[in-house]
């Protein structure tokens, strides 16, 4: 058999060994961070501690949410009504939120921070910049609150919270949430 055809049967046999392993790998990963994600919600607290308390207490938008969450407002919703009246827009702007509850209705990813992020959006709206402008300081700011939200807890409904188990720990990120995304927008109720 000639070496070059011999060459090109023995790298043909070694690539097709590859993505079996790349395969393999990916999903080993992916194994480790859903087994990471189920062992979150076990070390997810359920009240706030003594500093997040504190700044909880300062936020007007943290307080406004307990006359929402869980009183016939999903948490999108409550999330987005309280930023609707800090923002003073119009409230009936909250049915924006009505599929974002209960994680895209799929315990999925989680409305505090879908809402959230339309907050954000509303605050933009207010900037006295170019469209341009007003779009990166949303993609800066989104980026931001993305990054804490992921220092606070999972992305997902079901990692964040099991199924038929109390709804304090939702309570908790949704207070700790408010405060946060109150924060963020601050600045911009004050220029405009």
């Amino acid at each position: 058999m000639n070496k070059s055809i011999l060459k090109a049967v023995q790298r043909r046999e070694f690539l097709m060994t590859i993505p079996p392993w790349l395969a393999a790998s990916c999903l080993s990963v992916y194994a480790l961070s859903r087994q990471e994600a189920s062992q979150a919600i076990l070390s997810l607290p359920e009240e706030l501690t003594a500093s997040e308390l504190e700044a909880v207490g300062k936020s007007v938008l943290a307080k406004d949410l307990e006359n929402y969450f869980g009183k016939g407002y999903s948490c999108a919703e409550s999330m987005l009504m309280v930023g609707l009246r800090f923002l003073k827009k119009p409230e009936d702007l909250v049915w924006i939120a009505a599929g974002f509850g209960g994680g895209i209705l799929h315990r999925e990813t989680c409305g505090f921070l879908t809402a959230g992020i339309m907050n954000l959006g509303l605050a933009a709206s207010r900037l006295n910049m170019e469209r341009k402008e007003a779009k990166d300081w949303n993609k800066q700011k989104v980026n931001e609150y993305w990054a804490w939200w992921i220092s606070q807890a999972p992305l997902r409904c079901a990692d964040i919270r099991k199924e038929g188990t109390s709804s304090g720990v939702c309570r908790r990120l949704g207070l700790l949430a408010a405060a946060k995304i109150e924060e963020m927008i601050l600045p911009v109720t004050r220029s405009s």
